[in-house]
């Protein structure tokens, strides 16, 4: 308690990784919910990207808000929503209905956390090296993404009542990081919201720039498509050969998958500083790999190579999103920023869906042709990005060759 007294960074720290446990703790129970509701592959994947639906109005809104009202008066109502929410998944177990709620519900709180959790954690690291803050959120962060999958799988294989288990123990974790966090300082001021006033606009935002719908967005959906694939449907795919435990393989693949990541985001950061769009390309060239080993996985019908896809995949994941976010920060001026990044996250998000997308092609085509179109999908994405960063690249010699003396 000493030390998060003398430290108030890491009670919101804690927060953002609770908040993030509960966002894919979801994932290793769509096969519990098959099982034992017998609701379709389509509905649970459905379900799992209706998350989407509530995360996007919330991060491009709470940004402000938290500039008009503070960072605590937004993270308050969000920690007891993150709880309400797991207790409206609980009722699941007796309503297919409250999962979907449940699920928009999460998506609010999660995309509401985000942005001021992030900076608040920032202001709070200020007297540490440049750079700390947004390190300490991000990490904190993607380790709720990576534990929440990871515990709630291993629970609902091997504990009673799974549906209602693992929610509970976010619950609990989610109550213990609130008492925590309610009382945490305030930082910076309740008129941030005036930067928009003080640096006007002049012309089009950058997130209405033909340079990011064209040079950043193409890419972005592959960030979470390449997770989702990975969290959702590959273990669905090799469910017959992990029966005996198929949930807790679920929950071990998405720790795969999204702790690879986080470990690649740190050396990604020096390589894109290095060489500005190498990541982005490198991220395509593993969501490529990734899904050809996915098509690979539906041919064999084995477990073994899923492994290998979901490490192959979560670095996509890394890669892309690092490369988005660095491009994301050399294009918009700083008063654009945080808007153009939240429009960012929510291409990101966009991936959630995929998981529908197959699992409804599945019923009309065979599984290896729909991931066939994926892989091709991927493959255009990446000569898109390649050509792009060529282009961008012959446009800035050419006006360093006219400046030259």
């Amino acid at each position: 308690m000493r030390l998060l007294a003398r430290n108030p960074w890491m009670r919101v720290a804690l927060m953002l990784f609770a908040v993030g446990w509960g966002a894919n703790q979801f994932a290793p129970l769509l096969l519990v919910y098959e099982a034992h509701q017998h609701l379709t592959e389509q509905v649970t994947s459905a379900m799992f990207a209706a998350y989407v639906i509530g995360l996007m109005p919330a991060l491009l809104l709470s940004a402000r808000l938290a500039g008009h009202f503070g960072h605590r008066a937004i993270i308050r109502p969000v920690m007891l929503l993150a709880m309400v929410s797991s207790g409206v998944l609980l009722l699941g177990h007796w309503s297919e209905a409250a999962l979907f709620v449940g699920r928009v519900l999460y998506g609010v709180a999660t995309g509401a956390a985000m942005a001021p959790g992030t900076t608040w954690v920032k202001e709070l690291s200020a007297d540490s090296a440049p750079g700390t803050g947004a390190r300490r959120a991000a990490m904190s962060l993607s380790a709720g993404f990576m534990g929440g999958p990871l515990v709630s799988g291993l629970v609902a294989q091997w504990l009673p009542a799974p549906e209602i288990l693992a929610y509970a123990v976010h619950i609990v974790l989610m109550a213990g990081v609130t008492v925590l966090a309610w009382t945490t300082p305030q930082t910076g001021s309740t008129t941030d919201a005036g930067d928009h006033r003080e640096h006007p606009t002049r012309g089009r935002h950058t997130a209405l720039s033909r340079a990011f719908w064209a040079g950043i967005a193409p890419a972005a959906p592959w960030v979470f498509t390449c997770a989702s694939i990975s969290l959702v449907v590959l273990p669905d795919v090799v469910r017959g050969s992990v029966s005996s435990w198929e949930v807790a393989f679920s929950g071990i693949m998405a720790g795969l998958t999204l702790g690879t990541g986080v470990l690649i985001q740190q050396p990604a950061r020096g390589f894109e500083a290095r060489r500005p769009g190498v990541t982005t390309l490198a991220g395509m060239g593993c969501a490529i790999a990734g899904s050809l080993l996915a098509l690979l996985v539906a041919q064999v019908s084995g477990w073994a190579l899923v492994p290998v896809a979901g490490i192959v995949l979560g670095a996509g994941y890394g890669l892309v999103l690092v490369g988005g976010l660095t491009a994301v920060e050399r294009l918009a001026p700083p008063h654009q920023l945080a808007m153009t990044n939240a429009v960012f996250y929510c291409l990101t998000y966009v991936g959630f869906f995929m998981p529908t997308v197959i699992a409804t092609l599945v019923k009309h085509f065979p599984t290896t042709e729909v991931l066939g179109l994926v892989v091709v999908l991927a493959v255009l994405t990446t000569a898109w990005v390649a050509l792009r960063g060529r282009r961008d690249a012959l446009s800035e010699a050419g006006a360093a060759s006219t400046t030259a003396p």
